[in-house]
């Protein structure tokens, strides 16, 4: 005997039966297909957005608002526009947030004062010396202390990473605006010395020469949005300590911030290895100055040096062709404070 069902439905194996219009409401559709540039998924909507961001970036440089940028850091310095928070300035980044893993890199961090927002500790962790350290320290600086599963971890860190059951989270850099930090060193009546880096990608030479710029009497670090590092826990332990001293400013295009310093008075000198002026004889030392320092690989970009009232190179002896970004910065940091002293 057949089974009971609608009349007409289909006898097919796997069939079923239809719903005798009460589900006519599905198939009125959803409306008229958005236009490209409305859909998420759809090249014409990243462009859409990329515009907007660019644009928005352009307009953070070239207005004269007071206040403060602050930005993070990041795994690079990248920002996704400006917006106003209490008549201030302030240039985010996305993905800026950084998680340390590993018992010595974690130790290592707390024992440089590396700001952290929490320390992640796994389920059932063997407690040895590593360990220990980690939450004494963190318990003396305030940071909260966690207890995770072991796949929390893993998600933190990424499921490629030997976290060894620890992680630190390290919150986005507060970084500053160019013109505002030159505000700042003007109304202290200091005479402005500071570092501007061009393509310099690992952050341990950023933190080498934010300790050289304290050690030498500058006021700041400037690092441009795109293609150069940011001010990671790596840097901040290489820094040892000075990049809690000295800011670092975040240009959303180091031309443009170039251009400004001169408009401001203030003399840009890049260093090169071909650079026509030797450092030794180099007499400006004592006014206003920024130090543009180049990538050991590809020095100064050509649009910056364009943008330099002077190129220096540092006398080398020997067969040794060039110096890394952060000795080199060194080097003409002393120069520079030896000459003031003197003056």
């Amino acid at each position: 005997m057949a089974k009971p069902g609608r009349p007409g439905a289909s006898k097919k194996k796997g069939g079923r039966a239809g719903t005798g219009g009460n589900g006519r409401q599905a198939l009125e559709g959803k409306g008229p297909t958005p236009k490209a540039e409305d859909r998420k998924g759809h090249k014409a909507f990243r462009d859409k957005n990329a515009a907007a961001r660019r644009a928005t970036s352009s307009a953070a440089v070239t207005t004269g608002r007071k206040g403060e940028f602050l930005a993070p850091a990041a795994k690079t310095a990248g920002t996704a526009g400006a917006s106003r928070n209490n008549g201030q300035r302030v240039a985010k980044a996305a993905d800026a947030n950084e998680v340390l893993s590993g018992r010595n890199s974690v130790v290592e961090a707390l024992r440089a004062k590396v700001p952290a927002t929490a320390l992640y500790i796994a389920n059932r962790i063997e407690m040895d010396d590593r360990v220990k350290e980690a939450i004494t320290l963190a318990n003396h600086r305030g940071i909260p202390v966690s207890e995770v599963t072991r796949p929390e971890i893993d998600r933190l860190t990424g499921f490629d990473s030997v976290h060894q059951g620890i992680a630190l989270a390290v919150p986005p850099y507060n970084y500053q605006h160019p013109m505002e930090l030159l505000d700042k060193i003007i109304s202290r009546g200091q005479k402005p010395l500071l570092v501007a880096l061009d393509g310099i990608t690992d952050p341990r030479n950023l933190g080498a020469i934010i300790r050289s710029v304290a050690a030498f009497g500058g006021q700041g670090v400037i690092v441009p949005q795109r293609r150069s590092t940011g001010v990671t826990a790596s840097a901040w332990k290489t820094s040892a300590g000075a990049a809690a001293r000295i800011p670092v400013a975040l240009a959303a295009n180091l031309n443009n911030s170039l251009k400004e310093f001169k408009k401001r008075g203030v003399f840009v000198v890049g260093l090169d290895g071909g650079g026509e002026l030797s450092l030794p004889t180099f007499d400006l030392g004592t006014e206003p100055l920024v130090l543009v320092i180049g990538s050991e690989g590809k020095g100064l970009s050509r649009l910056v040096q364009e943008n330099c009232d002077a190129i220096l190179s540092i006398p080398i002896s020997g067969d040794t062709e060039s110096l890394n970004a952060g000795i080199a910065a060194s080097v003409a940091l002393y120069e520079v404070s030896k000459r003031r002293a003197k003056r």
